[in-house]
């Protein structure tokens, strides 16, 4: 069973990346542009991950991520920070906001599919049958 993904990103060459490294793994990847496009494409699709950027027009990550925290349909699907913000605090303040984690950019391609793998739940083999 495939895991859905939805990334919002708004800078192409980052988002044809990421988009391209997880279909090559099996994942199934819907993307958004802005914040408010993301949060509403998170709202009707049944989704495994979110992959947030920080810096995005419209509305910063950190505001996406509260947002989406406020959604009680999305309260149990992780959302994690894929930023160039690396300073100090960057990894506090992303996860103040309600991400349950964070990857900083520039992703690495051999490590990408390792490190969203953390975030994702096992799904149940069999239609959550036990044999």
């Amino acid at each position: 069973m495939k895991y859905t993904i939805l990334l919002i990103e708004d800078n192409e060459q980052n988002l044809y990346l990421e988009t391209f490294l997880l279909e090559q793994n099996g994942f199934e990847v819907f993307a958004a542009k802005s914040g408010p496009e993301g949060i509403a494409l998170a709202t009707k699709i049944q989704l495994d991950l979110i992959l947030l950027d920080i810096q995005l027009p419209l509305m910063d990550g950190y505001a996406v991520a509260r947002e989406l925290r406020q959604n009680q349909a999305l309260k149990d699907v992780p959302v994690v920070a894929v930023t160039s913000y690396a300073m100090v605090g960057d990894r506090e303040r992303v996860l103040e906001a309600g991400c349950n984690g964070y990857i900083e950019k520039p992703i690495n391609p051999d490590t990408f599919k390792n490190e969203i793998e953390k975030y994702l739940k096992p799904k149940p083999v069999n239609g959550g049958t036990k044999s």
